[in-house]
C-alpha cells in the first residue's frame, strides 16, 4: 500500500494526476478556476510521500498503541492538508 502512495504522489506532483484528486476531478469549470492546482497538487502529493513510510512503521508492529498513534497522525495530518487546500490552494 506504502508502494502505491508514493506512485500516486509522483503522478500527482508530475501533474498526471488530476483525476485523482477528489472533488476536483467533478468540480465545475468555475470551480476548478478559483483553484491553484499546483498548490493543491503540492499538498497533497507531500501528504501521500509523508504518509507512505507511517504505513512501513506500522507494519513492523502489530500492537493497538502503534495502530492508535498511526491513525492519531493521519487524522492530524489529514485535517492539516484540507485546511490548507482549502485557504493556500485558493486563488485571491
Amino acid at each position: 500500500m506504502a508502494v502505491v502512495l508514493v506512485v500516486m504522489a509522483i503522478v500527482i506532483l508530475a501533474g498526471k494526476g488530476d483525476w485523482m484528486i477528489a472533488g476536483y476531478n467533478t468540480a465545475s469549470k468555475e470551480d476548478k478556476e478559483a483553484v491553484n492546482v499546483k498548490r493543491l497538487r503540492l499538498i497533497l502529493g507531500i501528504l501521500l510521500l509523508v504518509i507512505a513510510p507511517l504505513l512501513f512503521w506500522l507494519g513492523d508492529y502489530s500492537d493497538k498503541t502503534t495502530g492508535l498513534i498511526f491513525s492519531g497522525i493521519v487524522i492530524v495530518l489529514t485535517v492539516v492538508a484540507v485546511i490548507l487546500a482549502n485557504t493556500w490552494a485558493k486563488k485571491t
